[in-house]
């Protein structure tokens, strides 16, 4: 996992963080949050809170009250201990796309499959800058509804060793990650102790968390699993038009969700989740890669600090219907700040199209370089005077080149960053090769890291018993 040293960028004056904490107190004490799920409204009224059918006023100190609660820092536990990652502090952590129901190859576009499920598993476990594959990667429409959530955790399990996401689509679906996860580590214990898994709770934004995201956060943090719980905010959609008050509406969102993390089980992990953009005034669709959303990224950034809390945020996100020039550089114009604002976890970080629509494989590889390259630059610079090569300028003298010189000779191997994409070749060179463009050369580099691609190595015991339990609850489902 990637260490990010370099300093943040903070746009908000302390003047600026208290008006918007003002706002977000306004918020959650004279409109309210919905909880609907009696069991959370009951939580909040035990603990003193004014409740009216599933909407609940809270008090703001009683918010902060819980959210003191939380853990600053974090470890998660992959099934490679090499793959283990750490959550908060100066820790970056990426996984792929999350969502789709679409699937990107090349020309064609159709419906995602499980064989695409586990083709972008693989592909997550091949490249190192991934800390994991994600959740629900794709949505593969060959497998029944019911049941295909088991089909995609045990894909994550064994074509992994990374730690992967949880199902939110219902409490049981919830208690199913649960379960296997517990098969895959050894027992509820080993994954209380130390998490196995990271689940989103997404807010159905404005003011309105709904029962089976509910269910699910209950099921996860009863078992003390992290849940990234996130405001999804389209403003001019779910929440007004101006970013302040975007960034009040997400802090009464998030905040208040993590005070219900905290009610149910004090203590139990939590991300301080943010999704911010906003939509094309003009047709309604949601925009993504913006200047808009870049700042409140960066400010979300600033404000978890404030709270003491982990944050997602950010990723490769992008309008692009293909994996094009303007793929590139939305992608680029979100994660950027998404390293500037140093944040913790960063969902859709390979592969993301369309506005989540499609995951793509040529994105996919768009996006690894993507991340390689940024995580070169904000590497910090290492200055001494070993590096400052002046043995090598009394070799060359005035007029000559560094081509051959001794410094350069006993360098050039890793001197500079390597692209993995990118081509620098010269005209003729490119053109006889084949006049590849950046999206070809992505599909030419996923099928071959696809066609060397090693299983991780798992116990046959252990794969036995994940493989009864899938056909077990698969047969309960009806499926």
């Amino acid at each position: 996992m990637f260490v990010n040293k370099m300093a943040r960028y903070e746009l908000l004056s302390p003047d600026a963080v208290e008006v918007l904490d003002r706002g977000w107190r306004r918020i959650v004490s004279e409109i309210g949050v919905q909880f609907v799920k009696p069991e959370a409204t009951e939580l909040f009224q035990k603990a003193g809170q004014r409740v009216e059918g599933q909407t609940v006023w809270l008090d703001p100190d009683f918010v902060m009250e819980q959210v003191a609660k939380a853990p600053r820092e974090f470890d998660v536990q992959a099934r490679n201990p090499a793959n283990n990652v750490h959550v908060g502090g100066d820790h970056m952590i990426f996984s792929g796309v999350y969502g789709p129901p679409f699937v990107r190859d090349g020309a064609v576009r159709r419906g995602a499959t499980m064989e695409d499920f586990r083709k972008f598993s693989m592909l997550a476990q091949s490249f190192p800058e991934l800390d994991s594959a994600g959740g629900i990667i794709c949505e593969p429409d060959d497998t029944p509804l019911d049941s295909r959530h088991l089909d995609m955790i045990f894909a994550l399990q064994t074509l992994t060793d990374k730690f992967y996401m949880g199902n939110v689509v219902s409490g049981p679906n919830a208690l199913d990650t649960i379960k296997m996860t517990e098969i895959l580590f050894g027992g509820r214990d080993t994954i209380e102790k130390t998490p196995a898994t990271i689940s989103l709770i997404n807010c159905n934004s404005p003011l309105r968390w709904d029962d089976r995201m509910l269910d699910a956060q209950f099921e996860y943090s009863r078992a003390n699993q992290p849940v990234v719980l996130t405001p999804f905010l389209l403003m001019g959609a779910m929440s007004p038009v101006t970013i302040p008050s975007a960034l009040v509406q997400q802090l009464a969102e998030a905040l208040s969700g993590i005070a219900l993390s905290q009610l149910i089980r004090p203590g139990c992990p939590v991300i301080f989740g943010s999704f911010l953009s906003n939509i094309d005034m003009q047709s309604g669709s949601p925009c993504f890669g913006t200047p808009e959303s870049a700042i409140g990224l960066l400010c979300t950034g600033q404000l978890a600090r404030h709270f003491g809390l982990p944050f997602r945020t950010g990723g490769g996100l992008t309008s692009s219907q293909m994996p094009d020039a303007q793929a590139a550089y939305e992608a680029l114009m979100t994660m950027m700040p998404t390293f500037l604002a140093g944040t913790n976890m960063v969902m859709h970080s390979a592969g993301w199209l369309e506005s989540g629509l499609v995951s793509c494989y040529e994105k996919f590889i768009i996006d690894i370089e993507l991340l390689r390259m940024l995580r070169v630059e904000f590497t910090p610079l290492e200055i001494d005077e070993a590096a400052l090569a002046f043995d090598a300028h009394l070799e060359v003298g005035h007029g000559g080149h560094f081509l051959g010189a001794e410094h350069t000779m006993t360098r050039f191997r890793d001197c500079f960053y390597r692209p993995m994409l990118s081509s620098s070749k010269n005209f003729e060179r490119w053109a006889r090769e084949g006049s590849q463009d950046a999206a070809s050369r992505a599909g030419d580099i996923y099928r071959k890291t696809l066609e060397e691609y090693e299983a991780p190595v798992l116990d046959d015991a252990i794969r036995a018993e994940l493989e009864e339990y899938v056909i077990r609850r698969r047969a309960e489902l009806g499926d």
